[in-house]
């Protein structure tokens, strides 16, 4: 039982790092996204439904690529936030608006949650586990270093 106790307290002291995951994860899968549709633009023409919008896809595709690596990385995180959120915006009301919750394939439910994660991401930055902590942590030790 002490065990426990230890582990959950340990757990609990390093809650940040589950926020940096949760960053490195959805990096890592927006990042994937990207390379599939890069390699088969034929799906998202296909999730679309409209072809007329082919040259927003292009700009989906680097989006994804872009904003995924650097959320994945944590460098300039907010600025891949940023360029990821009129993609998901579009994918909760343009794309997946018609489906409604509760749809077999729930693409508005997940879409809408990258979304909300993304502009927490914008707002309070990649945390931990993250190359722009690194560097802010190095720069502050250079500053100190002059002092």
């Amino acid at each position: 039982m002490a065990d426990l106790k230890n582990t959950i307290q340990n757990l609990n002291e390093k809650q940040y790092l589950a926020y940096a995951f949760i960053r490195i994860f959805l990096g890592g899968a927006l990042f994937i996204r990207g390379v599939i549709f890069f390699m088969n633009p034929d799906a998202l023409i296909k999730m679309a439904g409209d072809e007329s919008l082919y040259m927003w896809f292009s700009f989906v595709t680097i989006s994804h690529l872009i904003g995924g690596l650097s959320l994945l990385l944590g460098f300039f995180t907010r600025l891949g936030a940023l360029i990821q959120l009129p993609v998901l915006t579009g994918a909760v009301f343009v794309v997946s608006r018609g489906e409604g919750l509760a749809n077999a394939n729930q693409s508005l439910e997940l879409a809408s949650m990258v979304l909300f994660i993304l502009f927490i991401y914008f707002i309070y930055g990649s945390g931990t586990l993250s190359l722009d902590d690194y560097l802010s942590n190095k720069k502050s030790k250079e500053g100190q270093a002059r002092d």
